[in-house]
């Protein structure tokens, strides 16, 4: 195969891998963020679940900004030797491995309130707004220059998937037991002294190590045509043609409540098994099964599925699978563990079918932008998707800081009342139910690009790349 200048070798296991090994290094600060941050900052530093969800909002604000300028510059970077957006995951794995790190600095416990909030404010948006952003759009945006098959790319989103459940598996298994301890009355308690800051150096060290497999591994394909200076729109322009398409504004609405929905689980996991259950234990029980099904049942079958039915199509049956189980939780009331946890790991089924697939329908509108407008945008596009999941992100985290605030939760209380608990559950169960079935609405009535709208792309793109 040519790319210009030098023979490439062909698209193979060894990029699956290597993008697998980037969603991993993402992961070992996302989700043990997504996971335990909100845990740190509560019961570590004794800081309200309001102001928390405060932080994560305003967090957003900063984020609408550096995302889509971060966007921008990859676009309008020439390609270096390492191609497009390898050379960002070189540069950027030690600075957001640091910042993370940053975030979880137990010395603060003692510090003045005043001096907490300066220092999460300025430690979270160093992580999350700049270093975080500065890797994760060009990696994101990678996909669509690895290859240009759709069954590839949606192999390349599984891997990626399969990645996230990795990283999922060590975070949400290991974590509870090393950051949970069982006091003199059998309460489940976060442990003291520099528990988390070890184990968040630990995941900043591995996640370094992750980004840099996955830039050896991978190989930049897909090449746009360099834009002659006339033909540049400007920033400004970018965001204004990037916000006329129906399927990215389909997919920023699906990806906001798809996160909040699923964020939202995480983080109430921490205080629904410790404090409802009075069980910590199922947290790592619960990241087992869901991970178990997505990389023994679920990435296995997404490649067939989606090529028999469509992306679009299967997503939408999984989104409303997840919303029936979720909601059925909320009925059933239940105060024994081991049935809530056989049905949210059902729920998960359909939650982990979408997650597989996402990626590779990022690519897709990527596709559909170029097809419309003749201007091929993979970082923008891929940074406005990347601030919608950061939303949900931020409104997960916020729901669940107001929710715990609104129901009375006392970090410092070891046993929580009656009133507190079955708000704590309500939470956990109601509010992702309603997300679930968001995303299938929004899918079903917004989203265009069914599987013959994805494959007539294809083919336009195929046509103009070979007259070029």
């Amino acid at each position: 195969m040519k790319a210009g200048r030098e023979t490439i070798r062909p698209f193979g296991m060894r990029d699956k891998l290597g993008y697998m090994f980037g969603d991993i290094g993402n992961d070992f600060t996302f989700i043990f963020a997504s996971s335990f941050l909100m845990v740190f900052y509560t019961k570590v530093l004794g800081v309200s679940g309001g102001a928390v969800g405060t932080l994560f909002l305003v967090a957003r604000f900063v984020d609408a900004v550096t995302d889509v300028t971060m966007g921008y510059i990859v676009d309008s970077a020439a390609e270096s030797k390492d191609g497009k957006f390898r050379r960002w995951i070189r540069m950027m794995c030690g600075p957001v491995a640091i910042a993370s790190f940053l975030m979880y600095q137990t010395s603060m416990a003692n510090a003045p309130m005043a001096w907490k909030m300066v220092y999460m404010y300025v430690t979270y948006l160093l992580w999350g707004s700049i270093f975080y952003t500065s890797i994760n759009i060009p990696y994101g945006s990678m996909a669509s220059a690895i290859t240009s098959e759709p069954n590839e790319r949606t192999a390349l989103s599984a891997f990626r998937s399969i990645g996230a459940s990795v990283a999922g598996l060590a975070i949400g298994v290991l974590t509870p037991l090393i950051l949970y301890t069982t006091d003199d009355k059998g309460n489940q308690v976060v442990r003291g002294g520099a528990t988390f800051t070890i184990v968040a150096g630990v995941f900043s060290i591995l996640a370094v190590i992750c980004y840099l497999i996955c830039y050896a591994l991978t190989t930049e394909r897909v090449h746009a045509k360099p834009q002659d200076k006339g033909e540049r729109i400007g920033f400004a322009g970018n965001i204004k043609v990037v916000f006329r398409s129906r399927a990215l504004l389909g997919i920023i609405g699906e990806a906001i409540f798809l996160l909040l929905s699923q964020l939202l689980i995480n983080s109430m996991n921490n205080y629904l098994y410790p404090d409802y259950f009075r069980n910590a234990g199922g947290i790592s029980i619960f990241t087992v099964l869901s991970t178990f099904i997505m990389l023994f049942l679920v990435a296995p079958l997404s490649v067939p599925i989606s090529r028999r039915f469509g992306k679009k199509e299967a997503s939408v049956a999984g989104m409303l699978l997840s919303g029936v189980v979720f909601a059925l939780l909320y009925f059933l009331k239940t105060d024994n563990m081991w049935l809530f946890l056989i049905l949210a790991t059902i729920g998960y089924l359909g939650l982990g079918f979408f997650n597989t697939v996402i990626w590779a329908n990022i690519t897709d509108v990527i596709d559909a932008q170029e097809v419309e407008t003749g201007h091929r945008e993979d970082g923008t596009v891929y940074a406005v998707y990347s601030f919608a999941r950061k939303v949900g992100q931020a409104l997960a985290g916020g729901i669940g800081g107001w929710a715990l605030s609104a129901i009375g939760y006392e970090s410092s209380a070891i046993v929580q009342t009656e009133r507190v608990l079955t708000g704590i559950y309500t939470t956990s169960t109601l509010a992702p139910a309603i997300g679930f079935f968001a995303v299938a609405l929004i899918l079903w009535l917004i989203y265009p690009l069914d599987r013959a709208a994805v494959e007539h792309n294809v083919e336009i793109l195929k046509q103009r790349r070979a007259k070029n």
